[in-house]
């Protein structure tokens, strides 16, 4: 089985770039295992940002956290990557994450529709 594509939804990429080194390459290594269609080494559902949501939690220094959807067949989307500084993730934070899946959808759809 090939593995899946990352798409990058937003400015997720950017967002990741910004991650320390070694937080960069933890969440390369757990990326790629979720592209072999592997768990990443540390993760909870985010259900609360989306149906199918998943949160890569990197803990390398500070706190680092990578929203993912792998649920549809075609690709694996990176929603959002950002630093957790707080025991709760922020508001500020869910709600980008909710948008960019909202934003997905809504992509998604066009896409099967044709437009």
């Amino acid at each position: 089985m090939a593995d899946k594509p990352l798409v990058w939804v937003g400015t997720s990429l950017e967002d990741l770039r910004q991650f320390p080194e070694a937080a960069r390459r933890q969440a390369g290594f757990d990326l790629r295992r979720v592209q072999a269609g592997l768990d990443p080494t540390d993760w909870k559902p985010m259900a609360s940002v989306g149906l199918g949501v998943r949160e890569i939690r990197l803990e390398v220094g500070t706190a680092h956290r990578v929203f993912y959807v792998a649920k549809f067949a075609e690709a694996i989307y990176v929603l959002h990557g950002f630093e957790k500084r707080t025991r709760q993730t922020t508001s500020q934070d869910l709600e980008m994450g909710k948008r960019r899946y909202r934003e997905l959808l809504a992509w998604r759809r066009e896409q099967k529709e044709g437009k």
